[in-house]
């Protein structure tokens, strides 16, 4: 398979038609490796409008909503940035020029993916999704659903920092752009989307009597 053309075709028909005119994030779209954030035997599926699994659980956001995610963020070169279970996004953050973490509860998921984040030189985490891994970031995302809005994630971040994730608490969630205030925390909604939720974070069930 062909994927620097598979990654154009996904560039031209999932990114730019979905108004991402962002001309940087589309050159970062397009150099990086997507299939190398799979297993060899689903490397296939890396440009096609679905969400492929990495690793336990773990799945890539469809490129047309992670593309808006990162351009609703603005993210400039020399920020920090942290990526919770997004490490395609971590990656594409590195291409723009940033300094990336990224995070991830399972280790399983750096087993697929750690080779190609060092390359990128992204840094790797494995620690619990529920705590961030450090503070004062420039941005946040990840590229799968909280079930509300993540408390110690914006903690996290620094005054001006933004965070980028999908909301989702029923069969459709609402992606949302939050910004860290000297006040308090912005909020505001982007567009519908429905990745699967982390179930790290989603609370436990409660049982009445």
């Amino acid at each position: 398979m062909d994927f620097a053309a598979a990654r154009k075709v996904m560039v031209d028909s999932q990114v730019r038609v979905n108004d991402v005119t962002d001309r940087a994030l589309q050159a970062a779209l397009l150099a990086v490796p997507r299939e190398r954030f799979l297993p060899p035997e689903r490397a296939y599926a890396a440009y096609a409008e679905i969400e492929p699994e990495i690793a336990a659980g773990r799945r890539l956001m469809l490129a047309r909503d992670l593309s808006k995610l990162l351009m609703a963020l603005d993210a400039r070169a020399g920020e920090t940035a942290l990526a919770m279970a997004g490490p395609y996004a971590a990656a594409v953050l590195a291409r723009l020029g940033l300094t990336v973490t990224a995070q991830e509860g399972d280790p399983a998921v750096f087993g697929i993916v750690g080779p190609v984040l060092a390359e990128e030189g992204v840094a790797a985490v494995a620690a619990p999704l529920s705590t961030p891994s450090g503070e004062g970031f420039d941005i946040i995302i990840s590229e799968a659903a909280v079930p509300g809005r993540p408390e110690t994630w914006l903690e996290a971040l620094k005054v001006g920092g933004r965070m980028a994730v999908v909301e989702r608490s029923g069969p459709v969630g609402k992606a949302v752009l939050y910004v860290r205030g000297e006040q308090g925390v912005s909020r505001r909604e982007l567009f519908n989307a429905a990745p699967p939720v982390l179930a790290e974070l989603s609370p436990e069930p409660a049982f009445a009597l």
